[in-house]
């Protein structure tokens, strides 16, 4: 299983970085595309076809949603790449008529995506069955409905954890727990002094799920641009004594 950075930049997509998004990749099986903020799709452009993939969401604000809109177009009208069959679509309930609303052509209207894909809404931890994959979601704390994503791959039995977007929760020690690689986003840098309660993490806390999930690697992500990234590096190793890397654009990872 591979997994590849195509985005990482935290709330807005920065210079050369993308806003979230990564894609799975094994062989003689469609990607897995989780989450696609605004760039991704161009990432997305340049290691494979998008139209070869189904997508999932950890929730629906808009650097982690907003080029879905353009991926419907692509799938629908590109000359020789567009979607030959439906792909897979997972998400928030809501996410049918949050992303209709991006692609509709009427002020007021909602896309109908079921031409081109197939939707189901997580449920509470229960694994769903995507091709070579099983994902399983679990509830955390945000703004709006959001899930951190456990990944394994059907017969090697390899793993990853996203946290998507949360605070701090015991949610994402089980969801991550003894993964191969733990995704973590840490949005307010090296500290959580002044942090807003609710919100999001900063290293310190990745670094202390990681230890306590008992994660063999931590990806650190979700960093904005106005933050120091290898400052937060040092603030997570301070917790855990694993291997630890800050997504980038472009990087990837053979798990």
């Amino acid at each position: 299983m591979r997994l590849t950075i195509l985005g990482s930049s935290g709330s807005v997509p920065a210079p050369g970085n993308p806003a979230s998004g990564y894609v799975i990749n094994s062989p003689d099986s469609p990607s897995l595309i989780m989450d696609m903020g605004p760039g991704v799709l161009a990432s997305l452009q340049e290691i494979q076809d998008p139209s070869d993939a189904h997508v999932i969401f950890s929730h629906l604000h808009t650097d982690h949603c907003a080029d879905f809109a353009s991926l419907m177009v692509w799938r629908r009208f590109h000359p020789t790449k567009a979607a030959k069959s439906r792909n897979l679509l997972f998400g928030p309930q809501d996410t049918p008529n949050r992303l209709g609303r991006l692609s509709s052509d009427e002020p007021d209207g909602v896309d109908d995506m079921s031409d081109t894909f197939a939707f189901d809404s997580w449920k509470e931890r229960q694994p769903e069955l995507i091709d070579k994959y099983k994902v399983t979601p679990f509830r955390v704390i945000h703004p709006i409905e959001t899930y951190a994503l456990r990944v394994e791959e059907h017969g090697t039995g390899v793993t990853l954890a996203y946290s998507g977007d949360s605070a701090y929760t015991e949610a994402l020690i089980d969801a991550a727990r003894d993964v191969d690689i733990f995704l973590c986003e840490a949005t307010w840098g090296d500290s959580c002094d002044g942090k807003a309660p609710g919100m999001h993490m900063c290293a310190q806390d990745a670094g202390k799920l990681a230890a306590a999930a008992g994660a063999k690697k931590l990806v650190i992500t979700h960093i904005p641009p106005w933050v120091d990234p290898a400052r937060a590096l040092e603030a997570a190793a301070q917790y855990y004594n694993g291997p630890i890397e800050l997504a980038r654009s472009g990087m990837h990872f053979d798990i």
